[in-house]
C-alpha cells in the first residue's frame, strides 16, 4: 500500500500535463499554454496586422504637415462649451 500511494501520485501527475500544448519553465515561474499552434499563429497574425495598422495610421498623420486644430467656445446656460476639431487645408 505504501508503494502504491507514490505510484499513483507520479501517474496522476504525468497525465495531468498532457491537455497542455506547451509547458514553459523560465524566470517568471512555469507558464503552462493551453492553446494549439495554429491559435498561437492567429493572434501572432492579429498582433501583426494591427502593429501595421498603427504605423500606417502615424505615417498619414505625419504625411498631414499642413493641419491646424481649432477650438471652438461658447457660451451656454450652464457655462462654456469648448468643442475642437482638427482641419487640414
Amino acid at each position: 500500500m505504501k508503494r502504491f500511494i507514490p505510484v499513483l501520485l507520479a501517474a496522476l501527475v504525468a497525465t495531468g500535463g498532457a491537455y497542455a500544448q506547451s509547458i514553459n519553465i523560465g524566470p517568471g515561474g512555469i507558464e503552462v499554454d493551453p492553446r494549439s499552434q495554429r491559435d498561437r499563429a492567429v493572434e501572432r497574425d492579429i498582433r501583426r496586422e494591427e502593429r501595421a495598422r498603427e504605423r500606417a495610421r502615424y505615417e498619414r498623420v505625419r504625411e498631414r504637415d499642413n493641419c491646424r486644430t481649432v477650438t471652438t467656445i461658447r457660451e451656454t446656460r450652464r457655462g462654456e462649451v469648448r468643442s475642437t476639431e482638427r482641419v487640414c487645408d
